[in-house]
């Protein structure tokens, strides 16, 4: 009799250390999120990867705690999710994943309304918790409530940082219905100057308004400088679109310097011309002009980055057979493998050898990119071929 209380002793403790714990679903997310609605509850979802150390933390230091178990259990649906395996992939890929832990807030709708993310101590964790737990969060589909013309600041916000990677268009509209409620009185804040640079494309936007408008507030977080190039970039973008033919893949180049230079300067406009040849020759495969287009922009290389030489160089070195076109990449490649030698910048400076015919060279960067990617655990195919071939 004594060890069949005992016994059942035993399973009661076991029985109530595991109910102070998170209780964590194994249902499908559309299941988790239908359970949600009904309960009227948010989703709390932690999404892991089966080698992430701080993953592993949270489930042995946090997720057991009593008050953590406590309040998830009685306030959301809660479930595990592997971003690595089964469903977690497409998870992961909906929801923007990049880091583990993060930690996913869906409504009733399966619309994200929180996320974070790293290891959080319990009081952390917990306060989270309750600031997204808010009624705000349950009151129903985000886009619906944002159709019916609601103009909550923090609602606003919460949009713009929840779907600015994931929904771009309705987070900009998001960003447009925010600066149009802003008050005149309202102080301008770092974060404000951030949304509004990272929703504006082009003159035409709506925001562009306030971008002119509120240029003193702006340049307080901006400097000046970094402001105009930034005005000069929108500008660019219309006369760009309208410089393109694209019946026949070609630039319009003297259109475009006609229109540009009166509204941003020679200079700035010859900038932004040759980068956006070598950008739309590169996208539509036309080697021939962005060779013509690269050697021109690159002619002082010194005063570019090696790693933006260095694109340019593996450029040529698939498509461009033409020697002393050859010779410039090569240089280019050199100032890269000179900063520091890498499996990449080897290989491509071993394929620009071996096309201008000096294999000796060639075979030398070969081994070094081959030697290196071994070393470093990376594929070394592509140095391999490139051996073959010089032997």
């Amino acid at each position: 009799m004594k060890k069949i209380i005992s016994g059942l002793f035993i399973f009661i403790t076991i029985l109530t250390f595991a109910q102070d714990e998170i209780q964590f679903e194994d249902i499908p997310l559309k299941d988790l999120i239908a359970k949600a609605k009904k309960e009227n509850k948010l989703v709390f979802i932690d999404a892991y990867a089966s080698w992430c150390g701080p993953c592993k933390m949270m489930e042995k230091n946090i997720f057991t705690k009593k008050s953590v178990g406590d309040f998830y259990n009685k306030n959301f649906v809660n479930a595990r999710i592997d971003m690595e395996k089964g469903e977690g992939r497409e998870v992961a890929q909906k929801f923007g994943v990049r880091s583990y832990p993060t930690y996913l807030f869906l409504n009733g709708d399966g619309e994200l309304v929180s996320q974070n993310y790293g290891y959080m101590e319990e009081s952390i964790f917990l306060t989270m918790a309750q600031d997204i737990n808010s009624p705000n969060n349950k009151k129903g589909s985000l886009k619906e409530r944002f159709a019916k013309g609601e103009k909550d600041r923090d609602f606003l916000i919460n949009i713009m940082k929840l779907n600015s990677n994931t929904d771009y268009e309705f987070a900009k509209q998001a960003s447009e219905r925010y600066f149009a409620n802003r008050k005149k009185t309202d102080e301008f804040t770092k974060e404000d100057v951030g949304f509004l640079l990272y929703f504006l494309k082009s003159t035409q936007d709506v925001n562009y308004k306030t971008f002119v408008s509120q240029k003193a507030e702006i340049i307080k977080f901006l400097p000046e400088e970094n402001y105009n190039e930034f005005n000069n970039q929108l500008v660019l973008a219309k006369v760009v679109q309208e410089s393109i033919d694209d019946k026949n893949k070609k630039i319009n180049e003297d259109y475009f310097m006609k229109t540009a230079e009166p509204l941003v300067g020679k200079e700035a406009a010859i900038l932004k011309l040759n980068q956006t040849k070598l950008s739309y020759y590169e996208q539509n495969s036309n080697f021939s002009e962005y060779e013509k287009a690269a050697l021109d922009y690159y002619k002082n290389a010194d005063s570019f980055e090696p790693n933006e030489l260095l694109k340019a160089a593996w450029i040529f070195s698939d498509h461009i057979r033409t020697k002393s076109s050859l010779k410039k990449a090569a240089e280019w490649a050199e100032k890269s493998v000179m900063r520091g030698e890498t499996a990449e910048n080897t290989y491509i400076l071993a394929k620009i050898y071996f096309n201008l015919g000096i294999t000796d060279i060639a075979k030398n960067y070969a081994e070094m990119s081959k030697t290196i990617a071994e070393q470093a655990g990376k594929d070394a195919t592509l140095a391999k071929e490139l051996l073959n071939k010089i032997k």
